[in-house]
């Protein structure tokens, strides 16, 4: 068995593909089902059940879940930590949405320095989907988003609710207008807006984060939903003003890290984002 085989395993069980393994690896389908025919034969059982709308685990595959997830974890540390200067005695890796990047992500990182200036810090920035994935594959150590997906061996835990308000480049706007910016906030956010304003026609422009939608506007002038605490330098600085008696919508925050992991510096930097988190919430009281 070796690594490869586990973390061709680990993107498959992810990506619930050969197919989508094989992009995301960049190998071709034949070399990821050769990979995975070996370990199934030093295995001696069947890992994988293969039809038409992809690849699930069989009990088996499951059960060898968590120690393919800790073979390629304690490969990766021990290539960082090796690598690693000696004053440095240990690494973390974390991957957040850009807009957790926005101040309180960075003040994490301050409060790691203070607190535990002898730990390297990989700073990420990702998406649900892939930020999950590396969480499960074990490549990632903490992740912070806003839409998480439970699965099994990992920790969603709420930090703080956003509010999303709905912030224009001109001082009178009432609500949304021509040059409106849908940011895709999430399934509640869409129920959310979609209610507030059911004869709003489609926009002419969607952004995937806010921030793509703070430089549109910007730029080119127009409104949309961003955090407040995204918000507020750019209020406070002239730059965006809020729309007043619009709607707000609380958009819940969560970390996401590893149940059974046993680097006492993921449960240091979880302890800082706790303590930060309640800043949070009771600035926004």
């Amino acid at each position: 068995m070796d690594i490869d085989q586990a973390r061709t395993f680990l993107t498959i069980t992810a990506y619930g593909s050969f197919v989508e393994a094989g992009q995301q690896l960049h190998l071709t389908q034949s070399t990821v089902s050769a990979r995975i025919k070996r370990l199934e034969d030093e295995l001696g059982t069947r890992l994988f059940i293969r039809n038409r709308s992809g690849a699930s685990l069989t009990l088996a595959g499951k059960r060898f879940l968590d120690y393919a997830k800790r073979l390629v974890l304690t490969a990766d540390q021990a290539r960082d930590e090796l690598g690693l200067p000696e004053r440095y005695h240990d690494s973390i890796r974390i991957g957040g949405r850009i807009a957790l990047w926005e101040g309180f992500l960075p003040q994490w990182v301050g409060w790691m320095r203070q607190h535990a200036a002898d730990i390297v810090i990989r700073s990420e920035i990702g998406f649900e989907e892939d930020l999950m994935n590396r969480l499960i594959e074990g490549s990632l150590d903490i992740g912070l988003m806003y839409t998480p997906r439970h699965s099994p061996g990992l920790i969603v835990e709420h930090m703080f609710d956003e509010n999303l308000i709905l912030v224009s480049s001109r001082k009178n706007d009432t609500g949304p207008g021509e040059d409106y910016v849908y940011i895709e906030w999430g399934p509640n956010f869409y129920a959310q807006h979609a209610q507030s304003y059911p004869k709003l026609e489609g926009t002419s422009q969607i952004a995937n984060i806010g921030w793509l939608g703070v430089q549109l506007l910007l730029e080119n002038g127009g409104s949309c939903f961003l955090p407040e605490r995204m918000a507020a330098p750019f209020i406070v600085s002239g730059r965006l003003h809020r729309v007043e008696n619009s709607p707000e919508y609380i958009h819940p925050a969560y970390i996401v890290y590893q149940r059974d992991s046993d680097k006492a510096v993921i449960m240091q930097a979880v302890e800082g984002l706790r303590k930060l988190a309640v800043k949070e919430k009771n600035r926004c009281q």
